[in-house]
């Protein structure tokens, strides 16, 4: 098995105020060392990505967004384009998020275009999958991650997923309080990895897959510790400094 590197992301969504976002970044950066496993990324809001931007310069975190528009420029009042992400140093862009998804009606296709403009200008994309309460109780789930996959693959290429992270969110375990079990969890990142070895046994094996389904300081290392899951993308725990680090240095 290949080597690699665990991620744990925070995605802030629509939270904090410029003098909050400093108070938890400081918090963060402090624990935050070439002694610690994982890569850690922060995702804040659009607006406070010039000053995490300056504050993160001289310390081992990654900036990042929290989505992009699929236009590099134009008439799209509102949009945020990939070439003013990289302007601010971003190193990854989440894409399909399942909030996009189901609040914002953004389809597959639209995704993968996502998908396919942050690798133009030179970032990483965090492709988010997962499936519905009542995809899962249907028995849909496989087929709903590998539509969410195959519309990717179809658009970028099974290559492309060398330069990307796939971020496994099950929506009925967001914000929910309910969380997959480790097994739950496993069982469906196996399948995304098996997914993805049907095109290319390689990037199967390099792609890094993170959990995003309510991952807490508690239950992190549990999940961490399973074969196919290479970190997390932190929603609720990214807020509180002691819990993300904690989260953080849970990686085996």
């Amino acid at each position: 098995m290949s080597q690699r590197q665990s991620l744990v992301a925070a995605n802030w969504k629509m939270n904090g105020s410029l003098e909050s976002i400093r108070q938890l970044l400081a918090a963060i950066a402090q624990g935050v060392n070439k002694e610690t496993q994982s890569e850690v990324l922060i995702c804040p809001p659009y607006v406070y990505i010039p000053e995490l931007a300056g504050l993160l310069d001289n310390t081992e975190i990654r900036l990042g967004a929290q989505n992009v528009s699929q236009h590099n420029s134009g008439a799209y009042t509102g949009e945020v384009a990939a070439s003013m992400l990289k302007d601010f140093a971003c190193d990854y862009v989440i894409v399909g998020h399942s909030e996009r998804r189901t609040l914002y009606g953004e389809g597959d296709v639209r995704v993968a275009e996502k998908f396919v403009t942050v690798q133009a200008h030179g970032m990483t994309p965090i492709l988010c999958i997962g499936e519905l309460l009542e995809e899962r109780e249907a028995n849909n789930t496989e087929e709903v991650i590998a539509r969410q996959l195959d519309a990717v693959i179809e658009m970028a290429g099974i290559k492309a997923f060398n330069n990307a992270v796939i971020a496994y969110e099950p929506v009925w375990a967001i914000g929910t309080g309910k969380t997959a079990t480790p097994e739950q969890a496993q069982e469906v990142h196996e399948f995304i990895r098996l997914r993805l070895a049907r095109h290319d046994h390689e990037t199967a094996e390099t792609v890094r897959i993170l959990y995003g389904g309510s991952v807490k300081a508690d239950n992190a290392k549990q999940l961490f510790e399973l074969a196919d899951i290479d970190g997390g993308l932190i929603g609720g725990a990214s807020l509180v400094a002691e819990d993300f680090l904690t989260i953080c240095h849970s990686v085996r």
